[in-house]
C-alpha cells in the first residue's frame, strides 16, 4: 500500500506515511472484506457510507500539514480509520458521527487499539464541536455544497481545514487556511465522497 499506492502519487509526509504503515486498516472493515482492506479503492461500511481508499486518507492527512502538537476536529467518523490515522500524528482528535451504529463500532476499534487520544460524539458534524474549539485543523470526510460556517468559526488562527466541496457526485478537495483573519482556499484534486448531511450541508435523502 505504501510503496505502490501512496509514495508514487506524491504522498511524501513522513508522519502520514508512518501512520498509514502503523494503523491496521483491516480492523476498520467488515470481516468479509478484510482481504480487500489494503486495496486501492473505497469499501462499503454499511448505512450507505464508505471507508475511503488509502490514497485519499493519506492525501487529506498530508494536506493538514500536522506537526504533532495539534488538536484536530474530524467531521464524519465513519469506520474510524481516518481518525485513527490522525491519532498517530497529533495530540488530540475530536470526531463526530451522525450514525449511531457506525460510531459505536469505531469506538470499539479505537479502544481495542488503545487509541485513547480520540474523543467521539454522536451529533450533526456540520455544527462542529464548540466545547473544545478552536481546533488547529479540521477535516471533513464527506462532500458538502459549501464550507460550513460553524467550522470556519471553530478553526484556530492560524489553522487549516480540508473538505470536499461540490455537488453530490463530484467535489473539489479544498485546503482552506485561516491566517490573520484571512481565509484562502486551494483546490487539491477532484474527489467523490458520500454526502455531508446536516444543518450546514445537504438535506438527508
Amino acid at each position: 500500500m505504501i510503496d505502490e499506492q501512496l509514495v508514487p502519487r506524491g504522498i511524501h509526509d513522513l508522519k502520514t506515511l508512518e501512520a498509514m504503515r502503523t494503523v491496521p486498516r483491516h480492523l476498520f472493515v467488515e470481516d468479509a472484506m478484510k482481504d480487500q482492506a489494503y486495496g486501492d479503492f473505497p469499501l462499503p461500511i454499511g448505512r450507505g457510507q464508505t471507508i475511503s481508499q488509502p490514497y485519499i486518507v493519506a492525501l487529506m492527512t498530508q494536506a493538514l500539514n500536522l506537526k504533532g502538537h495539534e488538536s484536530v476536529l474530524e467531521i464524519g467518523t465513519g469506520s474510524g480509520y481516518q481518525a485513527a490515522i490522525l491519532s498517530q500524528i497529533c495530540a488530540k482528535v475530536y470526531t463526530i458521527e451522525r450514525i449511531d451504529s457506525l460510531l459505536v463500532q469505531a469506538r470499539k476499534v479505537f479502544d481495542s487499539l488503545h487509541y485513547l487520544n480520540i474523543l467521539t460524539k454522536l451529533d450533526d458534524g456540520t455544527n462542529g464541536w464548540p466545547e473544545y474549539a478552536p481546533y488547529d485543523a479540521i477535516i471533513v470526510t464527506a462532500g458538502g455544497p459549501k464550507v460550513p460556517e460553524p467550522l470556519l468559526g471553530q478553526l484556530a488562527d492560524p489553522g487549516t481545514l480540508v473538505i470536499p466541496v461540490g455537488d453530490r457526485g463530484v467535489q473539489d478537495l479544498r485546503r482552506v487556511t485561516k491566517r490573520e483573519g484571512q481565509i484562502t482556499e486551494k483546490n487539491i484534486e477532484f474527489v467523490r465522497f458520500v454526502s455531508l448531511v446536516g444543518d450546514h450541508g445537504w438535506e438527508s435523502g
